[in-house]
């Protein structure tokens, strides 16, 4: 029995499944920084691109960005008056 050889995959290429699943490189996954549990927006343009960009936590996006805003230790004092 003869074996079968699948053809040689190119760096950077893949190939869509018949359940039209995807691979994507390890390299490119680690260049663009992201990784297993992350969700991924799927845009497809009319030029036959499709670009998946990393869905943005709204909440990492804001945090920091009324520093100032109120004087040093009165945050931590109204947690205090809570804590009564």
């Amino acid at each position: 029995m003869h074996e079968v050889k699948q053809p040689r995959r190119r760096k950077g290429f893949t190939r869509i499944s018949r359940k039209n699943q995807v691979t994507i490189p390890i390299d490119a996954l680690a260049i663009a920084g992201v990784g297993p549990g992350d969700t991924l927006m799927v845009e497809a343009k009319s030029t036959g691109e499709i670009v998946l960009r990393r869905e943005e936590d709204p909440l990492l996006r804001y945090i920091g960005a009324f520093d100032g805003l109120y004087k040093p230790g009165y945050l931590d004092e109204l947690r205090d008056e809570w804590q009564r």
